[in-house]
């Protein structure tokens, strides 16, 4: 029957996303086998009666019936002694080799203040890490704790539940604006690699890389980013009108007015509206007279003029008539 039993032990097959895994053949083929393999990339823990006899870090055969190594040589005393013995030995295997791209993400956002405009802000991300184990007894005694199987998803639920508060402590302290997340995402893959450097060593591990592949901010967040480039936009636009941001709002409201009004009081409004907003353009161009620091060429003025026409806060005939204005001056 012994030769009926394989010789060699080996981790055969192994998947991509296995972390450790308990060789669970038959004991008498440990009992009978006379070799164990060990790939690159590839470790093994030996364990006897419930406690690590040894941990096999270097890839190569071993020869479990002649290797002089005195742990090797005791195992084999113990099962060839002791009926029954083969039992009580386990094989674990684990991967020494680099584990790469290891997704990660907020589970819930991350909430900061905006050091700017000081509204509150909740900012979810996500990326990858690449790690690789350091310290494989001390996880197998104090994590594994005998599963017969532990995959890389098992590590990453340890992981991400320890690295969101380091990450956030570090927004906290770094005052990003919101314009200013995604023009430093390396620099805060950085900082997050650094903060959470010990949390890995302390669980065996030694982080490689640690990267954020994008960054998203909540509906609220959107909501009061969207009003705060409206106004820019609004004051860039009397800017270039050549009105205050005031002027503005009032030229803006006398549209909208004659735009929700119909019928004769529609165009009547629509009349008032383009006479305010040539009334409100005359003062801007008569305050800029006033102040010759502030004076522009024609070109300058006819180039705002047609912005302004283009963004549909004067008519087609003021247009034209504040067109003629200007090149009549030159």
């Amino acid at each position: 029957m012994a030769n009926q039993f394989r010789s060699v032990i080996q981790w055969e097959d192994p998947r991509a996303d296995e972390l450790f895994i308990k060789f669970t053949e038959h004991g008498d083929e440990i009992k009978n086998a006379s070799k164990l393999i060990l790939q690159p990339g590839q470790g093994c823990i030996l364990t006897y009666e419930g406690k690590v006899e040894s941990v096999f870090e270097e890839e190569g055969m071993y020869d479990l019936k002649s290797d002089n190594k005195p742990f090797l040589t005791t195992i084999k005393k113990f099962l060839s002694l002791r009926d029954g013995s083969e039992h009580v030995m386990g094989i674990w295997f684990y991967r020494k080799a680099d584990i790469l791209n290891m997704r990660w993400g907020t589970r819930v956002p991350i909430a900061y203040t905006d050091p700017i405009y000081t509204f509150p802000i909740l900012l979810s991300a996500f990326g990858n890490y690449s790690i690789k184990i350091t310290k494989p007894q001390w996880f197998f005694e104090n994590v594994i704790a005998g599963e017969e199987t532990y995959c890389h998803s098992d590590l990453k639920e340890i992981f991400i539940s320890r690295v969101t508060q380091p990450i956030t402590d570090y927004l906290a302290n770094a005052k990003f604006s919101y314009v200013d997340i995604d023009s430093n995402l390396n620099t805060i893959a950085t900082e997050a690699k650094e903060k959470t450097k010990q949390i890995f060593t302390d669980l065996g591990f030694e982080i490689l890389d640690f990267r954020i592949e994008g960054s998203q901010f909540d509906k609220d967040t959107l909501d009061r980013i969207a009003k705060i480039s409206d106004v820019q936009s609004e004051v860039l636009a009397a800017k270039i009108a050549g009105i205050n941001y005031t002027e503005h709002q009032q030229l803006q409201a006398m549209r909208d007015a004659a735009n929700n009004q119909s019928g004769g009081a529609g165009m009547l409004m629509g009349v008032n509206a383009g006479a305010g907003a040539t009334n409100l353009m005359n003062q801007g161009t008569n305050q800029q007279q006033q102040a010759p620091q502030q004076t522009e060429s024609p070109m300058d003025k006819l180039k705002k003029l047609k912005e302004l026409f283009e963004m549909e806060l004067i008519s087609e005939s003021e247009y034209a008539e504040k067109k003629k204005t200007i090149l009549d001056t030159m």
